[in-house]
C-alpha cells in the first residue's frame, strides 16, 4: 500500500483532474527562471520550483495513487506545479512561524509523497538545511546518526516520534517537533494545523552557493554512515547535468522509485509519478505496480536500483509487456550485470538505452554508459577480467587514478598518478563534488585531497579502483576496501567476479579475502537463480583458471542470498560474506 496519505489540503489545492494546459505568453526572464544562469554565485536550488511554477503552472507536478475504482482501475490524485509550489510556501510559512529560521537543521523523517517533496523544497526556501538519514540502515546506526547530526527540528510521521520518545538521548538536540498524522500522545503539532495556506507567497532565502543546502547520509555499505554535506551550488549543478547529459525536457513523465530523485525530477519541469512502493525495499517491489504507473501515464523517464529492474524486465517478458513511451531507463545504486541489460531487449522501442550514471553520494553524476554501448562494446571485456565500464567522465567533472593507499594524503603533491590502463584509487573534481562530510574531520581528511591547480580546489577520493583506457573510459574495478591481498598480489572484487557472471546459472559472485592482508586466501561465493540448476564447483574453478586474474582461487562456497545494502537492495555486504565464509572453510 502507499507509504503515505494525501495531506489534508484546502479544496482550493486540490482538483481531481488536471486543468488543460494554457501556454505562458511571456518567456521567463534570467531573473526567473535558474536554467538561464550560467552556475550563479547566489542561488537557492528552490528557486528552480518557483520558476517552473510560473514557467507552467497548470501542468501535473506530483501525481500519486489513491486507491481503486469499483471496476478495479487504479485512481490517482495530484497537484500542479501552482497547487505544489502554494504548499510549498504554505509550509514555510508556518514552520517559520513555529520558530525554525535559516541556518537551522530539521530532521526530516516523512514518507514518500506530496508532503516529503513539498517540505524539502519549503526548507530550502527557508535556508534550512534537511537532514536525510534512510532509518532502513538499522536501529542502531540510525539513531548514533541521528545523535551526530544534532538536528534543531524534526518533522516526522507517527512512528518517528514514537523513536524520539522511546530514543529521547539521541534526539536531545531537538526544539521544534511536527507529526505529519495528527496523534495525542506525540505532543508536537500535526502539519496540517501548522500549514498558513493563507499566508501568500514565501520568498527564497537568497543563499550563497556554498551554502549547505542539505545533509545526506550515505548507505554505510562499507562501513559506518557518514552525512554529506549539500550545498545550493551542488544541488544546482546536478540538475543542469542530469538534464544535459540525458536530454530531460520540461513536461516530460517520470516513475521515479527512488524518492530523493524526485526532487531533481521537478527541478526539471517533469511530471513526477510516485509509484504504490515501500522505497526501502525495492528488490521487494511490486512490479506490475511500476509498469501500471508506467503505462497509465506514458511515462518517458525512470529511474531505479538494478534490483528494481531486475524483478520488472522478466514480468514484462513473461507477459509480452512492452514499455514504448519510455526514452530511457536510469539505474545506480550498485554495479549493474550486463546480462540484466540485455533483458530489455523486446521491451523498449528500438534505440532507448538503460543509463548507469556512476557516482557516489559524495559525487554524482562522474561517468555514464548506456546499455548499447555496454552491450556493443565492452561487456565481452568484462567477461575477460577488465572490469565494468562506466563510461567517459561526464564534461563537469575530472577524473584521475592514483597508487592505492589507505592513509590521508594532505595535497595531490603526496599522491602518485598512474598511467592510462593500471588500476588504482578514483579521484574525482568537479562542481558536483561535495567538500566535507558533517562532523567527521577524519574521515573529511581520508576522503579529500586539496589541490590549489584544480578549479574546486581538492579531489574527492571516491573509495573505489579503476583504471582509464586509452579511449579515456573509465574502468570500475571495485571498492578499495574489498581488494583482496595475497601472497602473489592483489584481486579486485569486479573483475573476478565479471568472468563468473556470464555462468547462465549463476545470479551474482562475491570475491572475498580470508585472513590477514597480504597473506589472504581468495574465496569465490556463489549465489545461484534460486529457480535453476547450481552449476558445479568443478564448472567455476574451470572458468578460473581460463583466466590470469582470477587463477589464484582454488575455493568456491554456495550461499542461499547475500546480504545487500538496505537503501538499493543490490550493494553486496562482503564484510558478513568473511565470517560466514570462514567458519564453513
Amino acid at each position: 500500500s502507499l507509504a503515505s496519505p494525501l495531506p489534508q489540503l484546502p479544496t482550493s489545492l486540490l482538483c481531481s483532474k488536471a486543468p488543460s494546459m494554457t501556454p505562458d505568453s511571456s518567456s521567463p526572464s534570467a531573473a526567473d527562471a535558474p536554467w538561464l544562469l550560467d552556475a550563479p554565485e547566489h542561488i537557492n536550488v528552490a528557486s528552480w520550483l518557483a520558476a517552473r511554477a510560473q514557467e507552467r503552472p497548470y501542468q501535473r507536478a506530483l501525481i500519486q495513487p489513491e486507491g481503486y475504482n469499483r471496476l478495479g482501475k487504479r485512481l490517482y490524485s495530484h497537484l500542479t506545479y501552482t497547487q505544489l509550489d502554494a504548499l510549498c510556501d504554505a509550509y514555510a510559512h508556518g514552520l517559520k512561524n513555529m520558530g525554525i529560521a535559516r541556518g537551522q537543521r530539521v530532521l526530516m523523517l516523512v514518507q514518500q509523497g506530496f508532503e516529503l517533496i513539498a517540505l524539502t523544497f519549503a526548507l530550502f526556501k527557508m535556508g534550512c538545511a534537511p537532514i536525510m538519514i534512510d532509518p532502513g540502515m538499522g536501529r542502531a546506526a540510525f539513531l548514533k546518526c541521528v545523535a551526530q547530526s544534532q538536528p534543531d527540528a524534526m518533522i516526522g510521521i507517527p512512528r518517528a516520534h514514537m523513536a524520539k520518545k522511546l530514543f529521547s538521548k539521541h534526539f536531545k538536540s531537538i526544539k521544534h517537533a511536527i507529526i505529519t498524522q495528527a496523534k495525542w500522545w506525540a505532543g508536537a503539532p500535526a502539519l496540517s494545523k501548522i500549514a498558513a495556506f493563507d499566508a501568500g507567497s514565501f520568498p527564497c532565502e537568497p543563499m550563497h552557493r556554498d551554502e549547505l543546502a542539505a545533509v545526506l547520509f550515505t548507505s554505510g555499505s562499507t562501513g559506518i554512515p557518514k552525512g554529506v554535506h549539500y550545498t545550493h551550488g551542488i544541488f544546482d549543478g546536478q540538475v543542469r547535468a542530469i538534464g544535459r547529459i540525458y536530454g530531460i525536457e520540461p513536461g516530460e513523465i517520470e516513475v521515479p522509485l527512488f524518492p530523493l530523485f524526485s526532487l531533481f525530477s521537478i527541478a526539471l519541469g517533469m511530471s513526477v509519478v510516485i509509484p504504490d512502493m515501500d522505497p526501502t525495499k525495492p528488490a521487494e517491489v511490486n512490479p506490475a505496480n511500476v509498469v501500471e504507473a508506467i503505462l497509465d501515464h506514458g511515462a518517458t523517464t525512470a529511474f531505479g536500483s538494478p534490483a528494481v529492474w531486475e524483478r520488472v524486465a522478466p514480468f514484462c517478458t513473461q507477459r509480452r509487456i512492452r514499455l514504448p513511451t519510455l526514452k530511457r531507463i536510469l539505474t545506480a545504486g550498485a554495479p549493474i550485470n550486463p546480462a540484466m541489460l540485455q533483458k530489455f531487449e523486446g521491451i523498449l522501442n528500438e534505440g532507448v538505452s538503460l543509463h548507469t550514471p556512476y557516482g557516489a553520494t559524495e559525487c554524482l553524476p562522474v561517468a555514464t554508459i548506456s546499455s548499447a554501448q555496454v552491450l556493443g562494446e565492452t561487456r565481452a571485456l568484462t567477461a575477460q577480467g577488465k572490469g565494468l565500464c562506466v563510461g567517459e567522465p561526464v564534461q563537469e567533472t575530472r577524473v584521475k587514478i592514483i597508487a592505492i593507499t589507505d592513509e590521508a594524503l594532505a595535497t595531490m603533491g603526496d599522491a602518485r598518478e598512474l598511467e592510462r590502463g593500471e588500476v588504482g584509487e578514483i579521484c574525482v573534481s568537479g562542481p558536483v563534488a561535495t567538500r566535507t562530510y558533517d562532523r567527521k574531520p577524519e574521515q573529511t581528511a581520508l576522503a579529500k585531497i586539496q589541490d590549489e591547480s584544480s578549479p574546486q580546489g581538492f579531489w574527492h577520493r571516491m573509495g573505489d579502483v579503476g583504471y582509464l583506457d586509452e579511449q579515456g573510459r573509465l574502468w570500475y574495478c571495485g571498492r578499495k576496501a574489498h581488494r583482496v591481498e595475497t601472497g602473489q598480489g592483489r584481486m579486485f572484487s569486479i573483475m573476478c567476479e565479471g568472468i563468473f557472471n556470464v555462468h547462465p546459472d549463476i545470479f551474482r559472485t562475491a570475491l572475498i579475502g580470508v585472513g590477514e592482508r597480504g597473506e589472504q586466501r581468495p574465496v569465490i561465493l556463489v549465489e545461484a537463480y534460486p529457480e535453476r540448476e547450481p552449476p558445479t564447483r568443478e564448472a567455476i574453478l574451470e572458468l578460473a583458471q581460463a583466466h590470469k586474474v582470477t587463477q589464484p582461487i582454488k575455493d568456491v562456497l554456495f550461499h542461499p542470498g547475500f546480504p545487500v545494502d538496505r537503501r538499493h537492495n543490490a550493494k553486496i555486504h562482503r564484510e558478513e560474506l568473511v565470517d560466514w565464509a570462514a567458519a564453513r572453510l
